[in-house]
């Protein structure tokens, strides 16, 4: 069996629990070992277009892990894609504060437009998409963009400053992002930031 490096590359996603109410706490020891060569090795495997051949025991020999392993913690394939694809779309970055909601969303928007706008984050994207083929809930990689565009949107109003609603930032900010990234359209800081200057020119606040 192969031995996965347990580490990713320069270029590789540094994948990581997505931080969210109700997740469960950050696996360490073993497991978290086992976790970041399960997520390299459907790195690797994605990025070399193999999306969909892919399967478990191929992950696992990749990653230098049991089967039985990936089986009882993720139970499938697509799955696994799904977690490792939404651990590499929002890394836990930290929100921009720089004292006032324009620069706060336009940093956003811009931190966001570099890390999807790159080939490999695109690959995921693609194959998080792909993967869920019976969408029955909200992917949790936007229920964590909700989260941060309602910290923010929350320090805005504390400061007094009139802002859009959460949906407002997600619909006309984000939304635009996403699928500009799924479907090989230019995503730079150029196009967030006029995605930003759209939405607070046009927004007013509003309740959820």
């Amino acid at each position: 069996m192969a031995t996965g490096d347990a580490n990713a590359r320069a270029d590789t996603p540094a994948y990581g629990e997505p931080k969210r109410p109700g997740a469960s706490r950050r696996p360490g020891g073993r497991s978290a070992r086992v976790q970041s060569a399960v997520f390299t090795a459907v790195g690797q495997l994605v990025g070399a277009g193999q999306r969909e051949t892919m399967t478990i025991p191929q992950v696992a020999d990749l990653a230098g892990v049991n089967p039985t392993s990936i089986y009882r913690r993720w139970g499938s394939i697509d799955a696994l894609l799904g977690e490792v694809a939404v651990a590499a779309l929002t890394q836990g970055e930290p929100l921009p504060d720089t004292g006032g909601l324009r620069g706060d969303v336009a940093e956003w928007a811009r931190i966001i437009a570099a890390d999807i706008g790159r080939p490999k984050r695109r690959a995921y994207l693609r194959a998080m998409v792909s993967a869920r083929d019976d969408v029955v809930e909200v992917c949790p990689c936007w229920e964590i963009r909700r989260e941060q565009a309602e910290e923010m949107i929350a320090r805005a109003r504390g400061r007094g400053e009139s802002t859009p609603s959460v949906r407002q930032l997600l619909d006309h900010v984000i939304a635009p992002l996403y699928h500009h990234a799924v479907f090989g359209l230019p995503v730079d800081e150029s196009y967030a930031t006029e995605l930003v200057d759209d939405v607070l020119a046009f927004s007013v606040s509003s309740p959820e």
